[in-house]
């Protein structure tokens, strides 16, 4: 997996310790590339503000333009989970609307503090061209993903419910079953034949035997069987026509921070990312929308 892709929650303690690891150095890189700029800094320098060694450094990231992919990364995924996290009942666009207000509104994704640390971070990416390939990269992965999450959800609204569906012939309930009990009931009404009678013989004379011992065998033990388990089903695939959505939403955020970073306004406001963002969306107003 590489070092810009944005990555799932660690699953294991080793894993987790590794992912703070990661966004430690991350935000050591970070503030050495506000206070110092990119050009200034070493990768030797990010390691010392981290406490880490060099070499450990290098075991996580390549490059030092890349030791800031997580922030980049982390910012693209509170994004694209905002978007899923929406109500089931919304539309697309209602969801990527909510996915703009959750993550680029202040105090809400990111504190209002901390904005400025992304202006300066887009404003290196925009005049660095290795920093710009790590922001572009992660963009790229957040548009894959942001397709999945629109497939997902056009997917679930095109499901249609189990209310409807008619029982099986023969099932508990359905007319197999009545079928079944009809013939039944026929049956006991039917006028039983009379049993058969035996013709009596006298008993024999001869030696008497004792009656024979029946050998006794243990009861058969059934061989257990593990509970069948359900088959996965895979993720939905998005169409050509969802990942164009996806990269369309991409590119209306995406553009949205770098305007905004690229002047002086406030963080809020109509010039502040998120309205930007929302206007931006637009675009997709009359987007067919559909599985």
């Amino acid at each position: 997996m590489s070092s810009t892709t944005p990555t799932p929650p660690p699953s294991s303690l080793t894993e987790r310790r590794k992912s703070e690891t990661r966004m430690e150095i991350a935000r050591a890189a970070a503030g050495l590339f506000v206070r110092h700029g990119l050009r200034a800094t070493r990768a030797e320098d990010i390691a010392q503000a981290a406490g880490i060694a060099p070499r450990t450094f290098y075991r996580y990231f390549a490059t030092k333009e890349e030791a800031v992919a997580p922030l980049y990364a982390a910012g693209a995924q509170r994004w694209v989970e905002a978007v899923r996290a929406a109500p089931a009942d919304a539309g697309v666009l209602h969801a990527l609307e909510q996915g703009v207000r959750h993550t680029l509104t202040p105090g809400v994704g990111v504190s209002a503090s901390s904005w400025e640390w992304v202006r300066t971070l887009l404003r290196l990416a925009e005049a660095t061209p290795s920093l710009r390939r790590v922001w572009a990269e992660v963009c790229q992965a957040s548009e894959r993903l942001l397709a999945e999450v629109l497939a997902e959800r056009v997917t679930r609204v095109g499901v249609p419910g189990t209310d409807g569906v008619p029982g099986a012939a023969g099932a508990p309930g359905t007319a197999g079953d009545s079928e079944v009990s009809a013939e039944g009931l026929d049956n006991v009404a039917a006028e039983p034949e009379p049993a058969p009678t035996a013709t009596p013989h006298p008993p024999s004379t001869g030696t008497p035997h004792p009656p024979p011992t029946a050998t006794p065998h243990p009861p058969p033990t059934a061989t257990p069987h593990p509970p069948p388990t359900a088959t996965p089903h895979p993720p939905p695939i998005a169409t050509p026509e969802l990942r164009f959505a996806a990269a369309v939403a991409s590119a209306a955020v995406r553009a949205a921070l770098e305007a905004w970073a690229a002047g002086d306004g406030p963080v809020d406001g109509p010039d502040g990312p998120a309205e930007l963002a929302l206007r931006n969306l637009t675009a997709l107003r009359d987007f067919p929308w559909g599985p």
